[in-house]
C-alpha cells in the first residue's frame, strides 16, 4: 500500500496572539479571512505585518488565523539570513528559548521577546489514518518528493490528531531544493 500525503508549502508567515493582534491593529480588532487553509477552522488572514530583524526586513508577512495562545513567527532558513535572526528549527508551538523580533502594524509595534522558528519539516494526520498506517503521533518519517530534482527528506515529523486533515508541510527552501509545489504529493517510505 502506497502511503502518499499531499503537499503544502509553507512561506513565511505569522501566529499572532489577541493582544498583539490589538496592539498591531488598534483596540477590539479581530482578523479577517483571505482564504482557508488546508487544516480545518485554520486561515490566511487578510491582515499582513512587517518583520523587522537586525540585518533587515519583511514588509508584507501573512498573519494566519484563528488568533494563537503565543505568537510565532515561522521563516525559513534563508529568511533568518536576511532578517539577522538566529532561528532554531521547531516543533510549531514550541518557542522557549528561541529568539524574537520587531513586528510592525498599521496602529503599533511589538517587540517579540522569543517565537521565531523554522519550522519542523511536517506532516499532519488525521488519527484514523495515522492508525491505518500504522503512524505514531511525534513518530519521525522518511519522505521521498519525487520530480526532476526529487530527493528524500528525513525527520519528517508526524502530527497526529481528530482536528487535522492529511498534509505534509515544508518550507521554502525544502521546496525549492526539491522542486516541490503546493498540491504535489509525496510518499513514506520509512
Amino acid at each position: 500500500m502506497s502511503k502518499t500525503v499531499p503537499v503544502g508549502v509553507s512561506a513565511r508567515h505569522i501566529h499572532l496572539t489577541q493582544e498583539h493582534v490589538e496592539a498591531l491593529f488598534g483596540a477590539g480588532y479581530q482578523l479577517t479571512e483571505f482564504k482557508p487553509l488546508s487544516q480545518p477552522g485554520q486561515f490566511a488572514a487578510n491582515e499582513q505585518v512587517a518583520v523587522i530583524g537586525t540585518k533587515g526586513k519583511f514588509d508584507k508577512v501573512r498573519i494566519l488565523g484563528p488568533v494563537r495562545p503565543a505568537s510565532q513567527l515561522e521563516i525559513s532558513r534563508t529568511d533568518s539570513f536576511s532578517l539577522g535572526v538566529k532561528a532554531p528549527v521547531r516543533e510549531s508551538g514550541h518557542i522557549e528559548g528561541t529568539p524574537g523580533i520587531t513586528l510592525k502594524g498599521p496602529a503599533g509595534e511589538v517587540e517579540l521577546e522569543t517565537g521565531v522558528i523554522i519550522a519542523a519539516r511536517h506532516i499532519h494526520f488525521h488519527t484514523s489514518k495515522a492508525e491505518a498506517w500504522g503512524i505514531a503521533d511525534k513518530q519521525l518519517l522518511k519522505v521521498r518528493l519525487g520530480g526532476e530534482r526529487g530527493l528524500v527528506l528525513e525527520n519528517v515529523l508526524a502530527r497526529v490528531s481528530d482536528n487535522f486533515a492529511l498534509d505534509m508541510h515544508i518550507d521554502t527552501d525544502e521546496a525549492n531544493a526539491a522542486g516541490a509545489n503546493n498540491g504535489d504529493t509525496a510518499e513514506i517510505v520509512d
